[in-house]
């Protein structure tokens, strides 16, 4: 399994207008300076989550994205699974019901269940305010709002 750009990217995006909570709607133009991404690949991006619901977004001289929610109520599984789609590592689990005509001699088929199921727990156990706080501490802030 390989991330994309824009999986990457919309973690970044996220973790940007999170980090600017409270500073009104974010412009795309001011988190592509920040981040290093074009306007227009993000515009993408931020297209997509807001359709989903995670971002909302305005329009106007105040407009640009604030999250639909509180940080800690996104998973960074979440944002991945919207982006990436499904993240299973063989294409006989991607879907409900495994259809491959070998999935009950197939030898292989629990190690790749399992793989599948660590990476989703792993995924799933990180929030955005976890990366939040992470960004943070890299740059020698404080981590929370009960920090500020």
């Amino acid at each position: 399994m390989k991330i994309s750009t824009k999986g990457r990217y919309a973690l970044r995006l996220m973790t940007d207008i999170a980090d600017h909570d409270g500073e009104g709607n974010v412009a795309l133009k001011d988190v592509a300076a920040r981040q290093g991404i074009s306007v227009k690949y993000l515009e993408q991006i931020a297209g997509t989550l807001a359709k989903a619901g995670l971002l909302r977004s305005g329009r106007g001289a105040q407009g640009g994205y604030r999250l639909a929610r509180e940080p800690e109520q996104y998973t960074v599984g979440d944002i991945l699974r919207l982006t990436e789609g499904n993240l299973a590592p063989v294409a006989c689990l991607e879907g409900e019901e495994n259809r491959c005509q070998r999935c009950g001699e197939c030898p292989t088929l629990d190690f790749w269940a399992g793989l599948y199921a660590a990476v989703n727990a792993y995924i799933d156990r990180y929030t955005l305010a976890d990366l939040l706080a992470e960004q943070r501490r890299k740059r020698g802030q404080p981590s929370g709002k009960s920090d500020q």
